[in-house]
């Protein structure tokens, strides 16, 4: 038996580094963070008890570094390496130098991940092991005519995918022969820029398909245990959204199927470690035994392990880590049972509207509810940084039956207030209080067919702008002669800008402490009005609506800034600073803003250029993700303020235009 880990290095970041660092803590193993210099203040390093800096932000200089991983774990006398998920945890080179290095990797073998990492070989694998795979092609034989054959021969819709894809890359549905050509041509493009491999294999689309895996576990003794299954089928573009576990109409009889293919393909490399294997299932009926095939297996921790945690009762990590250390299997199959019901969202710094593009800020304000369980790498203060993903939490809820879980994970989301950053909460809480996700009626085409309606945007309410105005102006009605003047009560002209629109109030202030703003489309009188920390609570209108709204206030160069979160719903403001002028009130009229930070890479004006409006004026990249800035109106070039090659803020003046009379 190998000798028990006293010393741990996490060789990842974020979130998931978090979540081992409290497992292992727990367990009264000492832990080493490493962090790139962009993360040399994240919540990962400071809960560790060492942290080693690895180099600078880009992956590829540090959390993609092996040798760099390899030489912190012996310089602070690790004995063990986790590798969390992501970056270097499914790369069996890797696994091979710190095997090398005598430090243990907290995983599978180097060989395990060699036999599941190339989908054809995998599949392969599977049809021997007599696990049920999709019918298709995943030969060596990538002649246009014959793969454009085999596609005949399967029966369209087919699905092309890179044979060492990933996360959507490289994989391209066709409906119709004509369209074969072209789209095998885009799938092996991409694979060769994404994984150095153009080679792909064929596969049977599913019709209204599932996306369900089950969990395994196998330890060196040779003992392979799965601990249910998690439905992952709420997905954009390949990505997952919301899991949940157990499955929605999941059968005995099914399950029983579905777990015992899954062992038998942990069991067909002599599996160790948490491990996942994927299905794909058909979900145009009630789910049958007959009706699932292997996808893939990850061969690391899921990111979506917690919902399993819940259901189960089971520390995921503390297995990992007993695992690697030698130790057995700590439970029999027949212990392990379903407890309820369980739902994890992922929270992104991404704006739904704007068709899910990565955001980047300082988070000013970072509240979860206690009604779930909340996985982070962040704390307020911190930034959103354009070097990785944006995920900023998972939200995970637990429950004796699926419809309690469920209104519970809407509740908690309606409690999360971001300040700071653009998020998917909003587009979270629409897909949770889906009429047909909330009846189990799931498949990987939901959130596409329903896009429109799941990110659409409430008009601003007189709530949001009545308590923004409250917060900027720092009104306190319970305050010693509040609303009191000589001759009249107090009022204030209020100019706040949301979503670069001015919004224009006149606030009445009244000595028995009631608030009333006029101006908008009707007269807002606001009663009991009460402030406690970032709490504002308050009767509104004739109804005596209650209104309860967590704020954030802070400042910037453009002026005083509010999130206000009401219902679930985050509305920012500003109240532009009087030196801004109508200069702040005219949004980006007047001037270009970088819409997240990142790296301005493509210029396309100088100082005196004439310009339309709309035209592309500059090219930012952030999290692999380009976005073409724009001209807000025609007119000239007055000033370049960044220069090709330059990290920006988000929110910061890129270019600005002369003035109306001037171009």
């Amino acid at each position: 038996m190998t000798a028990p880990i006293t010393k741990l290095l996490i060789a990842n970041r974020g979130e998931i580094a978090c979540r081992v660092i409290q497992t292992a803590q727990s367990m009264g193993i000492r832990t080493v963070a490493v962090y790139s210099d962009a993360d040399a203040s994240a919540r990962h390093v400071a809960m560790a008890d060492e942290a080693v800096r690895l180099g600078p932000p880009p992956a590829a200089d540090s959390y993609l570094k092996s040798d760099l991983m390899i030489a912190a774990a012996k310089d602070t006398g690790a004995q063990a390496i986790h590798p969390g998920y992501g970056f270097l945890s499914e790369n069996p080179e890797f696994v091979d130098a710190v095997e090398a290095a005598g430090l243990i990797f907290v995983g599978p073998s180097a060989a395990s991940i060699r036999a599941m990492g190339l989908k054809d070989a995998a599949k392969d694998l599977m049809i021997r092991a007599g696990v049920p795979v999709v019918p298709g092609y995943q030969g060596a034989e990538q002649d246009a005519d014959f793969l454009a054959a085999e596609a005949e021969r399967i029966g369209y819709p087919v699905l092309i995918k890179a044979r060492a894809g990933g996360g959507g890359k490289g994989m391209r549905k066709v409906d119709r022969p004509n369209d074969f050509r072209a789209a095998l041509e885009a799938a092996t493009r991409e694979g060769q820029a994404s994984f150095g491999d153009g080679r792909v294999l064929i596969e049977k689309f599913i019709t209204s398909p599932r996306h369900i895996e089950v969990q395994v576990f196998g330890d060196s003794h040779g003992t392979v245990v799965h601990l249910f299954e998690r439905d992952c089928s709420l997905q954009r573009r390949h990505q997952k959204v919301i899991e949940e576990a157990p499955a929605p109409g999941m059968t005995d009889e099914m399950r029983a199927a579905m777990t015992d293919a899954a062992v038998k393909a942990a069991r067909a490399i002599s599996y160790s470690g948490a491990g996942t294997i994927e299905f794909i299932v058909d979900g145009s009926g009630p789910l049958r035994p007959d009706g699932f095939w292997f996808m893939e297996m990850n061969t690391r921790l899921q990111v979506e392990h917690p919902v399993t945690e819940a259901i189960t009762g089971v520390d995921l990590v503390e297995w990992q880590l007993r695992i690697a250390a030698g130790e057995p299997i700590p439970m029999p199959q027949e212990d392990l049972t379903i407890n309820g019901h369980a739902f994890e969202a992922r929270l992104y710094a991404e704006d739904p509207v704007n068709g899910f593009l990565p955001a980047t800020g300082r988070l000013e304000q970072v509240k979860f509810s206690q009604l779930a369980r909340n996985d982070t790498g962040v704390r307020a203060g911190d930034g959103i940084s354009p070097f990785y993903d944006p995920m900023i939490a998972k939200v995970i809820t637990h429950a004796d039956s699926r419809k309690a879980a469920l209104t519970r994970l809407v509740d908690a989301l309606q409690e999360t207030h971001l300040a700071g950053t653009v998020t998917n909460t909003e587009f979270l809480i629409a897909l949770a209080k889906h009429d047909g996700f909330r009846e189990g009626q799931v498949d990987t085409g939901l959130i596409e067919r329903n896009l429109d309606g799941l990110v659409s945007v409430p008009p601003l309410s007189e709530a949001h702008v009545a308590v923004a105005g409250i917060a900027a102006l720092d009104l306190d009605p319970t305050a010693p002669h509040f609303g009191w003047r000589l001759w009249e009560e107090a009022a204030h002209e209020l100019r706040l800008l949301s979503d670069a629109d001015l919004v224009e109030r006149r606030v009445v202030l009244h000595q028995n402490g009631r608030i009333e703003l006029t101006g908008g489309a009707d007269s807002v009188t606001l009663s009991d009005v009460l402030r406690t920390g970032d709490r504002i609570s308050a009767r509104m209108g004739s109804t005596q609506r209650m209104i309860e709204a967590n704020v954030a206030v802070w400042n910037d160069a453009q002026g005083t800034r509010v999130s206000v979160l009401i219902e679930g719903v985050v509305r920012e403001f500003l109240l532009p600073d009087a030196r801004w002028g109508t200069s702040a009130e005219t949004g980006q009229g007047d001037a270009v803003l970088a819409p997240m930070t990142g790296m301005l890479i493509a210029l396309d004006v100088a100082e005196g250029d004439l310009v339309d409006e709309g035209d592309r004026v500059g090219i930012m990249e952030a999290m692999k993700m380009e976005t073409t800035l724009t001209a807000p109106r025609a007119g000239r070039v007055k000033a370049v303020l960044s220069a090709v090659g330059d990290t920006v803020e988000g929110g910061a003046v890129v270019i600005t235009f002369a003035e109306e009379a001037n171009a």
